[in-house]
């Protein structure tokens, strides 16, 4: 874990512009793909009569081998912030003391006395419910539960919203960590936790942005029928059609 609040700011700024800077290359490598998957209508069906795959989807795997690039730079930017992360994690011996003399910590109770037990419990109720990240994410886990799609399409759709999903869900944290720091009167250590989990999080948004690029890999050919329908007849093929 990172031992400075700004420290954990600059780790948490690195990840999210390799985030962007991730994205921002993968819209360029489609913006130069278009032209080219517009060229591979007329290669493509070629292609398919020649029995040359190299002719066809050339916009498509022009794409793939664009974003793999892309990825494999965010991918060092990351394994580099990481180890800056785990290099701050060995500070010198007395660095923590240093530290201690410079800025002295509050006294943890503020006040004198022990609250009743009752007071704790008003308190506690009066509160209110706080930040329902829980109740959110149990949602989420129970229409994952109960999801039936009508088509694998639809499947695809959803791996897809995955990375921005998760981004949103690594934002939290980020959030928390930042305001644990700034606003909240909490021990450092509970910030370096967040910030950790940030961290990881980061590294699940690379991973999920995989699962799609995956998907269409092993999927082309079912994907093609959908996308690009041969006279708009492809139900004939359909197993449930042939019985």
């Amino acid at each position: 874990m990172l031992r400075t609040a700004a420290a954990r700011q600059r780790m948490r700024r690195r990840l999210a512009a390799s985030w962007m800077r991730y994205r921002a290359r993968c819209l360029a490598a489609a913006a130069v793909s278009l032209p080219v998957g517009v060229l591979g209508l007329f290669t493509t069906p070629l292609g398919r009569k020649l029995g040359l795959p190299w002719l066809m989807y050339p916009g498509r795997r022009l794409y793939r081998v664009l974003a793999g690039r892309a990825r494999d730079v965010h991918d060092d930017r990351i394994g580099a912030a990481l180890d800056e992360a785990r290099a701050m994690d060995n500070p010198a011996p007395d660095e923590g003391r240093e530290i201690a003399d410079r800025v002295p910590r509050a006294p943890r109770n503020h006040h004198s006395g022990v609250s009743s037990v009752s007071e704790n419990t008003e308190s506690t109720e009066n509160s209110g419910p706080g930040f329902l990240f829980g109740e959110a994410a149990s949602e989420m886990e129970e229409a994952a539960q109960k999801y039936d799609p009508e088509g694998m399409m639809q499947v695809l759709g959803t791996v897809e919203a995955m990375p921005e999903a998760l981004q949103s869900v690594a934002n939290v944290f980020q959030i928390l960590a930042e305001r644990s720091d700034s606003e909240f009167p909490l021990e450092k250590e509970v910030g370096e936790a967040l910030s950790e989990v940030y961290t990881h999080l980061m590294l699940a948004v690379g991973a999920a942005a995989d699962v799609p690029v995956t998907f269409r890999n092993v999927h082309e050919q079912d994907i093609r029928r959908h996308e690009d329908p041969r006279n708009n007849a492809e139900e004939k093929w359909d197993t449930t059609n042939n019985q």
